[in-house]
C-alpha cells in the first residue's frame, strides 16, 4: 500500500509539515508526499489542450497513491485552500474523478485550542463529493501543536502514542477498503 500525504500548510517550518513528517515515520507502509507548493488554483481554462503541468503532476502522484491522509491547519474556522485546490484539480481531469473510493483520513493541528476541529470537519464534506471514503475513528485534533512538538521536530511521547493508534488505525481501515 503506498499512502499519500498532503500538507495544508505551505509555510517551510510550518506545525503541520512536522506532524506530517512524524505521521510518515509512523507508519510501515509506504509514504509519499504529494507536493502542492507550486499548484495554481483550479482554473478549467488551464485543462483545455496542453494541460497545465502542475496539474498533471498532481493526478500522476494521486493515481500512483493507493490512500491518503490530509494534514490541515485551520484558516478562519475552514480548510486550508491547498487542500480543497488539490481535492479539485484530481476530481475533473480527462480521466474524471481521481479519489473515487479511495480511503483517506483527516489529521489536524493548530497552535490554538480547537485543533483544527473546523478545518477537518469541512475537509471531510469535500470528501463526501468526490468519493473519498473518510476514516471516522480516531478523530485526530491537535491543539496547541507548537507544545508537543519537540525542539528535534519530535512528538512528545503522549501525543506520538496517540498519532501511532491513529496511524495504525488508518493502515488497518485502508486495507480493508483497498482488500
Amino acid at each position: 500500500m503506498k499512502i499519500g500525504i498532503l500538507v495544508g500548510s505551505l509555510r517551510k517550518n510550518s506545525w503541520n509539515k512536522k506532524l506530517a513528517k512524524e505521521v510518515a515515520s509512523l507508519i510501515k507502509e509506504e509514504t509519499y508526499f504529494i507536493d502542492l507548493a507550486d499548484m495554481p488554483f483550479y482554473n478549467q481554462d488551464l485543462d483545455l489542450g496542453e494541460v497545465h503541468p502542475a496539474y498533471t503532476r498532481l493526478r500522476e502522484d494521486v493515481k500512483a497513491c493507493d490512500a491518503f491522509i490530509f494534514v490541515t491547519p485551520e484558516y478562519n474556522r475552514s480548510l486550508a485552500p491547498v487542500l480543497k485546490n488539490a481535492i479539485d484539480i484530481a476530481s475533473r481531469g480527462p480521466e474524471g474523478n481521481l479519489w473515487k473510493g479511495k480511503p483517506a483520513a483527516v489529521f489536524s493541528s493548530t497552535i490554538g485550542s480547537m485543533g483544527g476541529v473546523s478545518s477537518n470537519l469541512a475537509l471531510k464534506q469535500s470528501f463526501t463529493c468526490v468519493g473519498l471514503i473518510a476514516m471516522a475513528q480516531p478523530e485526530v485534533y491537535l491543539s496547541k501543536i507548537n507544545e508537543l512538538i519537540d525542539k528535534d521536530g519530535r512528538l512528545v511521547t503522549d501525543t506520538r502514542d496517540f498519532v501511532q493508534t491513529a496511524c495504525d488505525s488508518f493502515v488497518d481501515f485502508a486495507g480493508k477498503i483497498i482488500g
